[in-house]
């Protein structure tokens, strides 16, 4: 698919911007990374100062006031680098977290945060999921009670990326116990530090191992009436809302992984000799990769062509739950096959394509799992 049918010259740029950062940057360093378990904090300024992490937000906070098809750009190029736990956890703090503050935030909390959000100063987390409450958020059952000119929380929340090392916390909490979720939950605003505010531990995951996922505790922490973001009561709106710009971030970053997949296998079996030949003269391995070709190109024009329409205004509701089921199930697909063309040195530790089998799996559970997708499609069939 061109992307220039849906992209101008501002988008383009970035594009190409972002496609030097990640050869220069990202693939020399990512091992270093996974190993760590966190994408530096320099690094993400190093970000911030290049502009990757305000594509969308306005100049007066240092951003680059761009639209739907920038955050498309952004997933998928960082998507391509191979490396999603970097991936991830970029765009968690500008695209799932971030965003409850600037759009929620009173001027003087966006005056106040939003300089060193998109300058990579402060990193972002969103803390909506909890051990009983993932894709269902009217399960969740952390309450914060008001006191007085603050409100006590208490509660957990699990699977946080960023959880470990970010500075700002958009956290989710029942403020009335008896009230149906979509009238009882606010969002409000943490900074790290605050008492009664824990990680309680960082989590051992199956891949995105370069992001940190963390456990969180809270018990009684007194958060200020003027950290809620938005209207009391409102949060789980302001989740469904975000739930938009988040599925479709990741089914944009998958299509970036499934393309760097196919890349790197086509070139491993042009050069595997087997039976006297490449790997590529077997006539059903061309075959599949092309169909795995055809399948990715497809999702990647429904994705700018989405972006386009959000960005114009479109309810697109419907194609957004579409590409985040289609997608976190292709990128499982491709995953597996290439893996597979790859042999035995495809289930090895070290290889590229055997850390993005691993990565690619929580696409279709993360952020909406393709079941509760569907779903959301059905309705509007």
């Amino acid at each position: 698919m061109d992307q220039h049918l849906f992209l101008n010259p501002e988008h383009t740029l970035l594009r190409d911007q972002l496609r030097r950062f990640v050869e220069e940057r990202v693939k020399p360093n990512g091992d270093d990374w996974e190993e760590a378990g966190m994408v530096p904090r320099e690094v993400l300024r190093e970000m911030g100062a290049l502009g990757f992490l305000g594509v969308r937000y306005p100049e007066e906070y240092g951003g680059s006031n761009m639209d739907t098809r920038a955050t498309a750009v952004l997933a998928e190029e960082l998507g391509k680098s191979s490396y999603s736990g970097f991936a991830i956890t970029a765009l968690v703090h500008t695209d799932m977290a971030s965003v409850h503050i600037f759009n929620a935030g009173t001027e003087a909390q966006k005056a106040r945060y939003m300089p060193d959000i998109v300058a990579g100063e402060k990193i972002c987390a969103v803390c909506v999921t909890e051990p009983g409450a993932g894709s269902d958020v009217k399960g969740i059952r952390s309450f914060a009670r008001r006191e007085g000119d603050h409100f006590v929380l208490n509660g957990s929340k699990m699977f946080i990326t960023n959880g470990v090392h970010a500075d700002l916390y958009c956290v989710a909490a029942k403020t009335d116990r008896d009230g149906p979720a979509s009238q009882s939950v606010t969002m409000f605003l943490l900074e790290k530090g605050m008492p009664g505010f824990e990680v309680v531990r960082q989590l051992d995951k199956h891949g995105w191992r370069s992001s940190d996922t963390a456990e969180l505790s809270f018990v009684d922490v007194r958060v200020p009436v003027e950290n809620v973001l938005g209207e009391e009561g409102r949060g789980f709106y302001a989740i469904m809302q975000n739930f938009q710009n988040e599925r479709l971030v990741a089914a944009a970053a998958a299509v970036g992984e499934s393309q760097a997949a196919i890349d790197m296998t086509v070139d491993y079996v042009r050069e595997r000799q087997a039976f006297g030949a490449p790997l590529w003269a077997q006539q059903t391995i061309r075959q599949r990769l092309s169909m795995l070709a055809a399948r990715v190109t497809a999702a990647r024009a429904l994705v700018y062509q989405t972006a386009a329409r959000d960005a114009a205004g479109e309810d697109v509701v419907r194609e957004v739950s579409m590409l985040k089921a289609l997608c976190g199930e292709l990128v499982n697909e491709v995953m597996y096959d290439c893996l597979q063309f790859h042999g035995g040195s495809g289930y090895m530790r070290g290889m590229a394509i055997e850390r993005m089998a691993r990565d690619a799996r929580v696409q279709a559970i993360g952020g909406g799992a393709t079941e509760v997708m569907l779903e959301e499609v059905a309705k509007r069939l």
